[in-house]
């Protein structure tokens, strides 16, 4: 098969993109694309999973009339949320979404009961309320005892469409569930949280081949012939091997709702530091790993433009701030409050207010707020980045990928507060990254260096040189953070 077809969805939109390789380049081509989105049912906020399932079948079937006969498969998602079935593999119900309020205040009551300093040194994964093990902490006993099997969004998709039941090891990472150092389920954190490890299906690699698609059990669709490819399927894992990064001097920042800020390496950075700083050690496909730091990301943004009505599209929000003052107040885009509010805007106009600052009203003030601290935050924690890595690792580039690649504004910004040079692209990242990675499943590529030379022949980036900027709004935004934060850095305590 020499057609593979990228199933990318992330937490507010999904598509199927098509790649071809010709020894010479890599070529990139939509062929359907769907909105996605948690819904509040049966007391929860849930993703619609039967309707994910439909619109990869309509996907599939596009292929198939755009004349490929054959193809292979790969879907990532976004990570920790999951499914249960039943032993009849019969799912039970729509699975919960990570925004849901049910673990609020779950790891300050999970402290209690077991050290979250050694629950990080265990897994190297940072505190985030999130996470699949607080996520099964509150998970309804009953349900819990009447499951078979708990499969990660993408490896239950995976099921739905092969049959075969597997947890691919970059997404199982993210769970806080798997020990660094045996690289298997920690029997004293699936103790903590009362759950057997016959719950999960075989780890495997990313890489590895899933199986066809059983389209008998999909009669209505004219669908090709497919193998699906277990990817690096978390949707951070796969952006990454679609960054065109080579040596060792590069960082990145993965930016779409979540922006994720870090860098790639082979050996895990466990310390008292990296817990203190919230930094986490994801797994990656091929034996990396990916030190970095979640940063709530353009997620901000995305909802100031849901809450105006889409009345501006991103680019004239940020245009809009681009002509706007800029440094009229700080604030902490890591806060909880704005990870699920009930209206971004008026949260972000309340933070100002509390803490007697400048309360943006425009638009432009609203946008130019949150992208100054955006790129404040990403600066501040380049810095912090350098210093846990030591002196083994000086970034010289910053990669930025995703959808935030794409925005202008904000990366020069990024660019002059964290004075480096930052290379803007592929925006198709995470898609590109899922496709190498197929290529490489069957043999078209040997090594991810070489997967990466072709990612950046064939998919230009925007180049961003530093400006002067004036460091002493740094020092007064990292002032303003230390006396915001009265308490404990990580969520335990919010």
């Amino acid at each position: 098969m020499d057609t593979f077809i990228a199933i990318d969805i992330g937490a507010s939109s999904g598509r199927l993109m098509l790649s071809q390789w010709d020894n010479q380049q890599l070529s990139l081509t939509e062929i359907h694309r769907f909105k996605n989105s948690f819904r509040h049912l049966d007391g929860f906020d849930r993703w619609d999973i039967d309707y994910l399932i439909k619109e990869i079948l309509i996907g599939l079937e596009k292929v198939k009339q755009a004349g490929f006969d054959t193809c292979c498969v790969g879907i990532d998602t976004w990570a920790v949320d999951y499914c249960l079935v039943d032993e009849e593999g019969v799912r039970m119900g729509d699975p919960v979404a990570y925004r849901d309020k049910r673990t609020n205040g779950v790891i300050e009551d999970f402290s209690r009961r077991y050290s979250l300093q050694t629950l990080y040194e265990k897994t190297g994964i940072q505190l985030q309320p999130f996470n699949t093990i607080f996520q099964l902490y509150v998970e309804e006993k009953d349900l819990l005892a009447k499951a078979d099997k708990l499969l990660l969004i993408p490896d239950y998709l995976g099921y739905v469409f092969t049959g075969n039941m597997v947890t691919e090891k970059t997404n199982a990472s993210t769970m806080q569930l798997l020990n660094a150092n045996t690289q298997s389920w920690d029997p004293d954190l699936l103790a903590a949280i009362q759950v057997d490890e016959r719950l999960f299906p075989p780890l495997v690699d990313a890489g590895t081949i899933l199986g066809k698609l059983a389209d008998e059990q999909f009669p209505d669709y004219d669908l090709p012939d497919t193998i699906f490819i277990t990817v690096a399927s978390h949707d951070t894992a796969s952006a990454i091997i679609g960054t065109p990064g080579s040596g060792t001097d590069w960082g990145y920042i993965s930016s779409g709702t979540w922006s994720l800020l870090g860098i790639e390496t082979n050996v895990p950075k466990i310390s008292a530091a990296a817990f203190d700083e919230n930094y986490t050690n994801e797994w990656g496909a091929h034996n990396t790993i990916r030190f970095l730091k979640n940063i709530m990301g353009m997620w901000l943004i995305q909802e100031v433009a849901r809450q105006q009505g889409y009345r501006y599209s991103f680019a004239e929000l940020a245009k809009l701030a681009k002509e706007t003052p800029g440094f009229q107040q700080f604030i902490d885009v890591n806060d909880p409050r704005f990870l699920h509010p009930e209206n971004m805007i008026s949260e972000l106009q309340d933070y100002c207010r509390e803490t007697n600052q400048k309360v943006p009203e425009t638009p432009g003030e609203i946008a130019r707020c949150v992208y100054d601290n955006l790129a404040l935050c990403y600066g501040s924690e380049l810095q912090k980045l350098e210093a846990l890595t030591g002196t083994t690792r000086t970034l010289q580039t910053l990669h930025i990928v995703g959808g935030g690649s794409n925005n202008t504004f904000l990366n020069q910004l990024t660019a002059d507060i964290a004075q480096c040079t930052i290379e803007a692209g592929p925006g198709e990242a995470t898609a590109i990254g899922n496709l190498v990675l197929q290529m490489m499943a069957v043999g078209l590529f040997t090594t991810l260096e070489e997967a990466r030379r072709a990612i950046k022949e064939s998919f230009p980036c925007t180049v961003h040189q530093p400006n002067p900027f004036d460091q002493s709004i740094v020092l007064k935004y990292q002032s303003f953070l230390k006396g915001a934060q009265q308490h404990d850095k990580h969520p335990a305590t919010l």
